[in-house]
């Protein structure tokens, strides 16, 4: 691409690198130049103008960005795209679920020119319906055609939307011998991530935080419910795999796949699977709206991505998460 000042007597077709005004009202970056346009440029008292003129075999910025997009959208799936302006088009989720880019893919995209780019949310982000999720920007007026065809080809199965294939829930809530029943914040908490993914909660369930009756109404929910995943958030914080919990998830016949997670706050969470049905331990910290390692597990789970004892040792990176107040103990004391 030719850039860089020209006569007005030569700008005539090109394209207008930088905002002018005139007494007309401003031309704005990135404008055709005609006739008419040049007429105001010189009423301006302009003799030259820093324009861009496309070479042969290069595609203007928002025909470019239109394609790269078709090529991300293509069999992508819970994904659309919006208009291109100024060689920019953003791509939205139409529904609840989780963005799986493909960092490989992304990477050789971005790598093929350095004005094609794609940027997008990490990896397993939560995305919400009409939520963006990722940005197509050519940076110059004109790319390369040869260079988009091979972008094109990297941004094919480069992003997709997985969905939630969950919709039922149950939670069972634990209340220590004498204490008043648990308050419902921590319901209510869950309750809002569920909604979030389209997933409907059944009616409320306390039992005592006792082993037995904890196994008993894992087992009714099974039998009384459709929930097609079960959570347990326990008065008293689950502190070894042999804990109440995990134990009453053993005793009504499920497995525990992992306790703790290299995540902070949510370290203190389990899995497992009861009859086929996956089990949640929550931290306390899920009492809280506020992002923790049970939202990554949930939300996976939920949206049919496997979560094993492996998957959750890998969520360290990135796993050190902000400090919320409800926290017992700050992870560093007070300055004295």
């Amino acid at each position: 691409m030719q850039f860089g000042p020209v006569s007005l007597t030569e700008a005539e077709g090109a394209i207008l690198a930088h905002r002018v005004d005139t007494a007309d009202g401003p031309l704005p970056k990135g404008a055709r130049l005609d006739a008419m346009a040049l007429a105001r440029l010189a009423a301006a008292g302009l003799s030259e103008v820093i324009v861009a003129r496309p070479d042969t075999g290069e595609i203007g910025e928002d025909a470019a960005a239109a394609r790269l997009a078709e090529a991300l959208l293509a069999g992508a799936g819970g994904l659309r795209g919006g208009g291109a302006a100024t060689g920019r088009v953003n791509l939205h989720a139409t529904g609840p679920g989780l963005l799986r880019a493909d960092v490989a893919r992304i990477d050789a995209l971005n790598a093929v020119h350095p004005m094609i780019t794609l940027a997008t949310l990490p990896d397993l982000a939560r995305a919400e319906p009409r939520s963006m999720v990722a940005t197509v920007k050519i940076i110059s007026y004109a790319v390369p055609e040869a260079a988009l065809e091979a972008a094109c080809a990297h941004a094919a199965g480069a992003l997709r939307l997985v969905p939630p294939v969950l919709t039922r829930a149950a939670l069972i809530e634990t209340a220590l011998a004498g204490a008043e029943p648990p308050a419902p914040k921590g319901r209510e908490a869950l309750a809002l991530r569920l909604r979030r993914l389209g997933v409907a909660l059944a009616p409320r369930c306390i039992v005592p935080h006792r082993t037995a009756p904890l196994a008993g109404a894992l087992t009714d929910a099974l039998a009384e419910t459709d929930a097609e995943i079960l959570f347990i958030l326990t008065a008293s914080a689950t502190s070894d795999p042999a804990d109440v919990a995990p134990a009453a998830l053993v005793a009504a016949g499920g497995r525990l796949e992992r306790y703790g997670m290299p995540v902070d706050p949510g370290n203190l969470l389990f899995i497992g699977a009861l009859h086929g049905r996956p089990v949640i331990g929550l931290p306390g910290c899920a009492r809280s709206p506020a992002l923790n390692g049970a939202d990554w597990v949930l939300e996976r789970v939920i949206c049919g991505l496997p979560v094993g004892a492996a998957d959750i040792a890998r969520m360290g990176v990135g796993g050190l998460l902000k400090e919320i107040a409800a926290r017992g103990r700050l992870r560093e004391a007070p300055s004295e």
